[in-house]
This record gives C-alpha cells, sequence and structure tokens, in this order.
C-alpha cells in the first residue's frame, strides 16, 4: 500500500470554511481541532469534571463480552477506569455488512487520532465507537451497493420493518441474511479470499440477533487487535447509567431548545443553512413505545405543562415523565440535539471524529453546552479516503485523465469527448443532408396540402416527425456500430468511473468493505491501519 495526499473541494461551504479554520465559523466551536495547545486546554477542562468512570468501564466489558476482543482490548478498558484517561469518539448507525465504506474510515479516524493524542500528550487515550442504535433510521441501514450489468445497484436486505423501531430492536432473520449475504458476495467474484470471506460474514450472522449484533460482531472481529471500544446508543443497560442525565435534559428542555434557535439564528446569519430540524416546543427526547414498537418524539406542552407525541400517540405529565426516566430509562432516547450532551456526560471525551454533516449539526450546539457550564471537544474531521486499485490507475494513464478531476466530477465529460472524437463527419454530414433535405420536401407537400385538404394536415406532420425519428434512429445505430469497435476502451472510462465516482458520488459513500476484502483478504482493514495518517483535510489515497 502507498498513500497519496490529494487537495479536494470540500463537501459544501461550511465544510470548505471549518477546514480552512474561517475566523467567523470557528465562532461557533470552542476549540479549534488544528491548534495543538488546544488539546492541552481540553485536558485541563475534563480534569475539573468527574465521570462514572468505572460503571461506564463494567458495561462497555459486559456489552463488548459477545464480541472478538484482545489484550488490547482490556487494556483500554482498564484506561478508562483511570482518572486521567480520556477518549477519542465517534459514532455511526449500524449498516447491514458494515455499510458503506467510510464506516471503517470513521473507526480508523478514531484509532488514529487516539494514538496520535496519546504520544502528543502523554495521557492514556481510548478508542471509542459509538454504535447510533436508538436510532431508527432503518432505511439508512438495510442495504448495501453491489455492481450488476456496469452499473450500480441498490440491493435492500429482504425483510420489511414497517415499524419504527429502534435499529438496536430490529432483530434479524438468519436464514434469510444467509442467502442474501451469499449472493452480495457472488456478485464481487472469485478469488482466493471468497471462502475465508463468505464463512467471516456467515460466522458473525451466526450469533447475531440484531442489526447491531451483526454490525458490532464485523467491526470488532475487524478491529479486534487494535484496542477499539464499542458502545450501543440503544443498549438498555446503557440507559441505565443515563437515567440522572434524562433528568437534566428534562429540568432544562425549554432552556436547550431555547439555546439551539438562539444559535441557528446567529449561524444563518453567517449564511450556513440551519442543519436541526426543531420548534420552539421541542423536548429533544423520544420515547419508546413498546406495545406499538415504536419510538415517538416528544413535544412539550405550554398549557398543560407535560409532554405529548409529536402527532398525539402519548401524553404524561411533568411527574410522570421524570418517574420514567428513574424507573425506566430504557424507554428514552436522545435525538440531534442531546445526544451530543449525552456523550459529553458520559466520557471524558478528548475529541470528536465526524462527518461534514455532523459537524455541521454541532455548530448549532454552542449554546447549549454552556447552558451546562460545559464546552464542545474540539471536532476533528474524519478522513476521507479513496481506494485506487492497480488496474484502475493503468486505466487512468491509458485514458489520460487526471486522478484529482475524476475524484471531482467523473469521467463522463471525457468519454463523451472520446465517443465525438470517433464520429465519421461524413456520415454526420450525409444524415444532415438528409434531415434538411426532408424538412424542405415536407414543407413545400405542407403547402399543396392545404390547398387540397386542411385536414390532413396534423397526419403530414405526424408523419414528418416519424421519418425525422427514424433517420435519427439508424445515425445512432451506425455510431453505435463504431462505438463497437472501440469498445473496450469504453469499457476503461466505465471501470474508472465505477471504481471512484460511483453514480456521481464519492466512492467511501457507496461501496461496501467486503468488495475490498474479497480482493485483499482479510488483512485489507489492518492494512490501511498500518498507514500514517494526517489529520489535515486532504483527500487520502490507498494505492494497492
Amino acid at each position: 500500500m502507498e498513500m497519496l495526499n490529494l487537495s479536494l473541494p470540500a463537501a459544501n461551504r461550511f465544510a470548505t470554511d471549518y477546514l480552512a479554520g474561517s475566523t467567523e465559523l470557528q465562532s461557533f466551536f470552542h476549540y479549534n481541532f488544528k491548534n495543538g495547545d488546544e488539546y492541552v486546554h481540553r485536558l485541563d477542562e475534563l480534569k475539573n469534571r468527574t465521570f462514572m468512570r468505572n460503571e461506564l468501564a463494567d458495561h462497555i466489558q459486559s456489552f463488548m463480552s459477545r464480541y472478538a476482543h484482545s489484550d488490547k482490548t482490556g487494556a483500554n478498558l482498564e484506561k478508562l477506569r483511570q482518572e486521567n484517561s480520556v477518549a477519542v469518539i465517534g459514532g455511526q448507525q449500524a449498516g447491514i455488512m458494515t455499510g458503506p465504506l467510510y464506516t471503517i474510515h470513521k473507526v480508523i479516524s478514531i484509532l488514529k487520532l487516539a494514538e496520535q493524542k496519546e504520544a502528543e500528550l502523554g495521557v492514556p487515550v481510548v478508542p471509542v465507537f459509538w454504535i447510533a442504535g436508538e436510532d431508527h433510521d432503518y432505511q439508512e441501514v438495510n442495504h448495501v451497493y453491489v455492481m450488476n450489468n456496469n452499473k450500480q445497484e441498490k440491493w435492500i436486505y429482504p425483510e420489511k420493518n414497517l415499524e419504527k423501531k429502534m435499529i438496536s430492536e430490529v432483530c434479524i432473520n438468519k436464514e434469510l441474511c444467509y442467502s442474501w449475504v451469499e449472493e452480495i458476495i457472488e456478485t464481487y467474484g472469485e478469488t482466493k479470499h471468497t471462502k475465508e470471506i463468505l464463512s467471516f460474514a456467515l460466522e458473525s450472522l451466526k450469533t447475531a440477533e440484531s442489526f447491531v449484533d451483526f454490525f458490532a460482531s464485523i467491526i470488532m472481529e475487524l478491529f479486534k487487535d487494535s484496542g477499539l471500544l464499542i458502545v450501543d446508543s440503544g443498549n438498555k443497560e446503557l440507559r441505565k447509567l443515563e437515567k440522572e442525565y434524562f433528568m437534566q435534559q428534562m429540568n432544562n428542555h425549554q432552556e436547550i431548545t431555547a439555546a439551539v434557535l438562539k444559535q441557528q439564528h446567529q449561524t444563518e446569519a453567517a449564511g450556513y443553512p440551519n442543519m436541526i430540524d426543531i420548534n420552539e416546543n421541542a423536548a429533544n427526547l423520544f420515547y419508546y413505545d413498546e406495545e406499538a414498537n415504536e419510538r415517538i418524539l416528544l413535544q412539550f406542552d405550554p398549557e398543560t405543562g407535560g409532554f405529548t407525541g409529536k402527532n398525539g400517540e402519548v401524553s404524561f405529565s411533568f411527574d410522570e415523565l421524570q418517574e420514567i426516566a428513574n424507573e425506566f430509562p430504557e424507554k428514552l432516547s436522545n435525538n440531534v440535539v442531546t445526544r451530543p450532551l449525552m456523550q459529553e456526560w458520559l466520557f471524558p471525551t478528548l475529541a470528536f471524529i465526524g462527518g461534514p454533516g455532523e459537524i455541521a449539526y454541532w455548530a448549532e450546539l454552542k449554546l447549549v453546552f454552556e447552558h451546562f457550564g460545559l464546552k464542545m471537544p474540539p471536532l476533528v474531521p474524519r478522513l476521507n479516503i479513496t481506494i485506487l486499485e492497480r488496474s484502475i490507475e493503468t486505466d487512468l494513464k491509458e485514458l489520460n485523465l487526471d486522478l484529482k478531476e475524476v475524484l471531482i466530477s467523473g469521467t463522463n465529460k471525457h468519454e463523451l469527448k472520446f465517443i465525438e472524437s470517433l464520429k465519421d463527419r461524413e456520415v454526420e454530414e450525409l444524415f444532415e443532408n438528409v434531415k434538411v433535405t426532408l424538412a424542405k420536401q415536407y414543407t413545400l407537400v405542407r403547402e399543396k396540402s392545404k390547398t387540397i385538404d386542411p385536414v390532413l394536415m396534423p397526419l403530414l406532420e405526424k408523419n414528418e416527425q416519424i421519418l425525422m425519428k427514424q433517420i435519427s434512429f439508424m445515425e445512432g445505430k451506425i455510431v453505435e456500430a463504431v462505438c463497437r469497435k472501440h469498445d473496450h476502451i469504453l469499457k476503461k472510462f466505465t471501470r474508472v468511473e465505477n471504481a471512484l465516482r460511483p453514480g456521481g458520488s464519492p466512492q467511501e459513500r457507496v461501496w461496501n468493505p467486503f468488495y475490498y476484502l474479497n480482493k485483499y483478504g482479510l488483512n485489507f482493514v489492518s492494512d490501511l491501519l498500518g498507514l500514517q495518517y494526517e489529520f489535515d483535510g486532504s483527500h487520502k489515497i490507498i494505492k494497492m
């Protein structure tokens, strides 16, 4: 493996300004992630706070006991118990078969930043991956993209789930999933690693009861030697550690909402669109209705002083909801506003790893943190990575394509230019003359027909359109025949596009890691982890 750093445009203006360290945008955050001294200040801040370290470590140890782990995992659990330890944390939904590549990239980002900061600061730094199991967006996690007839195709896990269950509660049909996983891996083609990869996937599925289980089994097998710790935000036992914080959120729900709305006015005034959908009566909590198997967003009712479902599904007095938080905290869960708060209360977070969208959400939370006397941790953009296979690099050279340009805009412009160069100008001119001649002759026919029978005019126009369409059809067939002679070159354009910019999206947002595991083996991930990365905003090209 070899790594190349490229400077690519960011996803949007917010991401561009954040990476550039815009003074105005930086005012919405407490720390500048690029400044090494800021992490020292963050350590000083965390020293003045207390955390349920032993309780949290006990929970994580119990939760992770069913998944692959190593001595380094145990060592990091012991680190978490130490009063001077801190954590680098980031998270993602539990995508089936891990979801897209960027999930793996995020885990690598967490591990590498933790490793770097431990060396720089001389304190124990623990890498933590937060599985967003409390989310209920099933459509986000139930599919994988595969190649079919040289096009990306979305393959959806063939079991419908119409309820608004938390992903942690979504059970998995093992028999159905076995055959589905086998079909997906079959699309990748047979390699010397296929049997091992298929066995690995099916073994991970064997003990899985839910989507989160399947996800966690794969992630921990791939990263077991790294010391990664994982938590599931939808886990009922974790909720028991969170009940005091749920009560704090309820006691301050109006202030939390007001702080978000005030911050949004500031970000909007700076020209950035609002990311969080919120109204003045938002409670920023979900209630899980076990009977309905549904996660219900709560709203504050200013007339009664209680809380109701957004659509009136449930209703609680303030005291009733406090009692639920105290006795049955597993029935409550956070939304996009309160999840960062919960992470902050639970973990001594040195830094948070996020994608551009996540960091944009956090920009609207500064005043919420300040209301509780807290600061947001440094928010570090996750590593952006593209895997460049040797065969694709060869295609790029043969087509004389610039890698950076392809990563930004794909190959379509160059492919059309190549097709244009293949056209026979003489044939093109002949067809153009035929069209012009036909149009002139039909003008004369129309003029004559008007004097004979005007009723024939619509039929005559339709007849002309049919003939023109047939001429264009034949012209297209000749172009196709010419292209077929150069099909081997056109296929290279398609290969490059599909590999690096599939469907106009970055590779890491479309392709699943199992394609690369099938091609390069289970060591693929550990090899990626063995490279040295800088969190400088550059795009990492990994040459295979």
